[in-house]
């Protein structure tokens, strides 16, 4: 009966592990403060999915801000038309996106909760685009109504940071945060040296 008990305990740490995805299943957002992993969810939002990583391997989501950011709620960015650094438009960021058609909704059992990363898209639900956003906490009033396409696995914190946009303008932010370089495939840490 010890035996048994042994193995497992020793089995048990295997079976409380997640599988980690592959490197091309994640995606990357290098923020002020640090790196955002992302597991895609390609078996459930396989279209958008595509349309995120073409758009990051094309470099489009490089400098785009984070133009809409509600406490407690969300951070929305993706606005590859207006929302970008070189030509921001505070009073456009939100109103613009890819020159790609708009997507067919993709809606799917995911649900908004911590760290859920969702297409933001018009009234239409066959209208999202390249603007996404990352909830901060549960948003369950979401669901089935977004598009999933992926889960923060590492850097929430860092999109903690995320400023904040004003409640008086619906989250919209002056001189806001912005995606410093989106990349497919888990970007690696530097080591850091030891000190003596």
């Amino acid at each position: 009966m010890k035996k048994y008990f042994a193995c497992l305990l020793l089995l048990l740490p295997l079976a409380m592990t997640e599988a980690k995805p592959k490197a091309e299943d994640t995606l990357t957002i290098e923020l002020k403060d640090g790196p955002v992993v992302i597991e895609l969810f390609r078996d459930v939002a396989p279209k958008h999915v595509e349309r995120i990583t073409k758009l990051a391997e094309e470099g489009k989501y490089d400098g785009v801000a984070f133009h809409r950011v509600i406490d407690g709620f969300m951070a929305q960015t993706g606005d590859v038309e207006f929302g970008n650094k070189k030509e921001f438009s505070a009073g456009r960021a939100g109103t613009g996106g890819s020159d790609l058609p708009d997507l067919k909704e993709e809606f799917n059992n995911k649900k908004h909760v911590r760290g859920t990363c969702s297409m933001a898209r018009a009234a239409s639900p066959d209208s999202a685009n390249s603007q996404f956003f990352i909830c901060f906490d549960d948003s369950s009033f979401l669901d089935g109504q977004y598009t999933v396409w992926g889960q923060v696995i590492e850097g929430m914190d860092y999109v903690d940071k995320i400023k904040r946009g004003s409640s008086s303008s619906n989250g919209s932010v002056n001189e806001p945060d912005h995606m410093i370089k989106v990349t497919v495939g888990k970007k690696s840490q530097p080591e850091e040296s030891s000190k003596e």
